[in-house]
């Protein structure tokens, strides 16, 4: 029998959504008919087509007061890449980097549908809904949506974007207009919680859950921030995708016939990965992935079941900073002072490899991690634009430009500019504390 497409977050689980009726029952800010996806209205055979998706957000914005929506990034077929903000009254830039704010993630890789369609759906249930609980949370909290990261990839089904790179491994050297964008957005926005949707290809019996999550793994994270991105994994998202119904684990952990863990194959510190980079930033976020059944991509059965968990998963996420927005703003404030404060001492060591799984080896340690690095003019040239889109501060004296360790950014820096760093892009010369 065919799992019911969820009209709305409602249906997950009664008394406890962030709607309070099914859609169909919700009043529409403006009066009018609350849109469907195309992927909605095929009960799940088609997937929403990207001109599908300009009408449907065009409609929810002009339906709701709750709504504002901007272009992040243009790709490089020239396709923008949306943001939809919403929350209750319009609120500027200071204000939302200020404020408790989430953002939701969905479609890095092209071919990866599910999550989009969970994203598009929540930003019409968010607009439309007349719920306390609803209203609540956008009193307090700006959601920020970006439904397809990657519009070229989905054009084309492709994981990759049209310049054939791999989205999720380009957020720290920052290469491609749309992690630019989002770099942006994670700068100047300054979220609280990322929740990052993607869909992986299951192992029958090793590797076979209904949905997967996983916190930064790296080992610069703060360790506040890291221990409420693993609660928001743990206990919220597979709590509530597990109350809904479907089975959960853990990102890159095969699991033997009795449940237990038998090898890790994936989910390691990799600094280019948006929930290891989000982490280095100063955000509690995650990365959930639904099971893709091999040679069943285009059953509509299967497909409804990754839509429900991907929308079960998002309404854990939604309790969560509904719980906790304070908690969270606080701890995210804080790391970005005490980033600035161990960068300024140098008395923290550094970790150039390792998780927080797996111990570093001696060689990826920086015992005694520099206070600043110098560059020449040359280099700077050619990393100008990664630094600033990092929000990385420099001075400059003469042909030197220094890039202090004291600053909220401090994290990311020796990733980019220290030559023992796997992916660094200019080889600064280290300044020792007390130099």
């Amino acid at each position: 029998m065919r799992r019911p497409l969820l009209a709305s977050l409602a249906a997950l689980a009664a008394g406890a959504s962030l709607v309070a009726a099914p859609l169909a029952a919700a009043a529409p800010a403006a009066g009018a008919e609350p849109p469907r996806t195309g992927f909605e209205r095929s009960d799940g055979t088609e997937w929403t087509s990207l001109e599908d998706e300009a009408r449907f957000l065009r409609q929810v914005d002009r339906d709701s007061d709750r709504v504002s929506i901007r272009t992040i990034a243009r790709t490089a077929q020239d396709r923008p890449v949306r943001m939809v903000q919403i929350g209750s009254g319009p609120r500027s830039q200071q204000e939302v980097a200020e404020g408790s704010t989430l953002l939701l993630l969905c479609l890095q890789h092209g071919n990866e549908p599910a999550g989009r369609e969970a994203c598009l759906s929540t930003v019409r249930d968010l607009a439309y809904a007349t719920d306390a609980r609803t209203q609540r949370l956008l009193d307090r909290t700006t959601v920020l949506v970006v439904p397809t990261f990657n519009p070229d990839g989905r054009a084309a089904d492709t994981r990759q974007n049209s310049a054939g790179v791999d989205l999720n491994r380009d957020h720290l050297v920052l290469t491609q207009p749309e992690t630019q964008g989002l770099a942006r957005v994670l700068r100047d926005l300054r979220p609280d919680v990322l929740h990052d949707a993607h869909e992986y290809g299951g192992t029958p019996e090793l590797y076979d859950r209904d949905l997967i999550s996983l916190w930064p793994r790296n080992r610069n994270v703060d360790d506040r921030v890291h221990a409420l991105a693993r609660q928001l994994s743990l206990t919220y998202v597979n709590g509530t995708v597990e109350d809904a119904g479907f089975s959960t684990g853990i990102y890159g952990i095969y699991n033997g016939p009795d449940g237990e863990p038998v090898a890790q194959v994936a989910g390691d510190e990799d600094e280019r990965i948006l929930r290891n980079l989000a982490g280095l930033r100063h955000v509690a976020g995650l990365l959930v992935e639904t099971r893709i059944d091999d040679g069943l991509e285009d059953d509509p059965e299967g497909n409804v079941r990754r839509v429900n968990s991907q929308l079960a998963a998002v309404r854990g996420t939604l309790s969560m900073v509904l719980e906790k927005r304070t908690q969270l703003a606080r701890q995210t404030a804080a790391a970005r002072e005490r980033a600035a404060q161990e960068g300024a001492s140098g008395d923290s060591p550094y970790y150039l490899g390792g998780a927080d799984n797996r111990l570093p080896e001696r060689s990826e340690v920086l015992f005694e991690p520099p206070c600043a690095y110098e560059l020449t003019a040359e280099q700077f040239s050619s990393v100008r634009r990664t630094l600033t889109l990092h929000g990385i501060e420099t001075t400059r004296s003469g042909g030197t430009v220094t890039v202090s360790m004291a600053q909220e950014a401090q994290p990311v820096i020796p990733l980019l500019l220290d030559e023992r760093a796997e992916y660094e892009v200019a080889a600064g010369t280290p300044v020792a504390c007390g130099a």
